[in-house]
């Protein structure tokens, strides 16, 4: 079952490479139900809007939230031109705010105090089953969406290698980011047994907490192999922010690219402004800063998550990963515990 479950994959990520977000692709069925405060009628496997119209939110006050990942707090400012264009289109006051971690993501969108947000590629998955998310947009060009790759990385001066590299990594110390991460954790629990090594077989999962976590372990010496995303991703914009020198590290295994980060709204917004969020994200042009620092993309390119998340959908099934209350509650403690890291 595992095989075919990754031969499905397989072809699904070839349609999604070869054509781009925005060109039609088969959808894969949902992973996880939604909780029972969610309908979803027309099929599309996000929330529809409450039936009474009388539940509709319509705030003077929008807040906003990147990603609550580790590269959040670097891009805390990045957005505010995006934010005051919000504001124009939907004729609202829109409040940026940083989230402390993935989880605490989740719970502020589905307890109403995030109206718009972003969440990382595997993280989406559980905002649309738990929160209530409809992504509709993702970092990109004109006339396709960014995208990125798990990597596998080591320090330059490792004696690990390209050529041997799976014999090498067994019973060493191999850092994940965390439960819920599509490129840090879940795609190498579907992925790499099909390349000859199983995680939590042939070495025991450390999770850092995330990405960046993982990339400072493997240059400190903590960890010998980490599974970050690269191509577009966190790696990259360390390296373009400074943080770290690229020349410290090396890629010894890199998988086919897969989608990256979301941003949508609440289901519960009203319609109307529903629509002009949309609209706000199909005709924002990013600043320089914005290109420079989101691996040159220019704009937001419009998606939707029944068949562009399908490879992600795909990744967890695999992986055993359901996006459920057990797997949020998970989520929390794993965040909580790389806080206190």
């Amino acid at each position: 079952m595992l095989k075919r479950r990754i031969l499905i994959f397989m072809a699904a990520l070839m349609v999604f490479s070869l054509t781009g977000c925005g060109q039609k692709a088969e959808p894969a069925s949902s992973n996880g139900d939604m909780v029972s405060a969610y309908t979803d009628s027309d099929g599309d496997l996000t929330a529809d809007p409450p039936t009474d119209s009388k539940l509709w939110r319509d705030p003077d006050v929008l807040t906003f939230s990147y990603a609550p990942l580790e590269e959040a707090g670097a891009y805390a400012d990045i957005f505010d031109d995006f934010v005051n264009f919000l504001s124009e289109k939907t004729g609202k006051q829109v409040v940026q705010e940083v989230m402390e971690s993935n989880s605490a993501g989740i719970v502020s969108m589905r307890d109403g105090d995030l109206d718009i947000g972003s969440f990382a590629a595997g993280t989406t998955c559980y905002a649309v089953n738990l929160a209530g998310y409809v992504p509709c947009s993702v970092k990109g060009w004109a006339d396709r969406a960014q995208g990125y790759s798990l990597a596998i990385l080591v320090r330059a001066d490792s004696p690990y290698t390209e050529e041997n590299w799976l014999e090498e990594m067994k019973g060493k110390k191999v850092a994940h980011a965390n439960e819920s991460s599509n490129s840090g954790h879940l795609a190498p629990l579907a992925l790499l047994p099909q390349e000859g090594i199983v995680p939590g077989e042939d070495y025991d999962i450390i999770f850092s907490g995330s990405h960046e976590n993982s990339v400072y372990g493997v240059l400190d010496g903590t960890y010998d192999f980490a599974c970050v995303a690269a191509r577009s991703s966190v790696f990259d914009r360390m390296a373009a922010a400074g943080d770290i020198n690229e020349e410290d590290f090396r890629i010894v295994w890199l998988s086919p690219t897969f989608p990256t980060s979301s941003f949508g709204y609440a289901y519960d917004l009203h319609p109307d402004l529903a629509a002009k969020i949309t609209e706000a994200f199909n005709e924002y042009e990013f600043t320089p800063e914005m290109t420079a620092a989101f691996g040159d993309t220019d704009r937001f390119f419009p998606i939707t998550y029944m068949r562009d998340y399908s490879v992600v959908r795909l990744i967890a099934e695999s992986a055993g990963e359901k996006f459920d209350e057990e797997g949020l509650q998970k989520m929390i403690e794993t965040d909580k515990a790389a806080a206190a890291k």
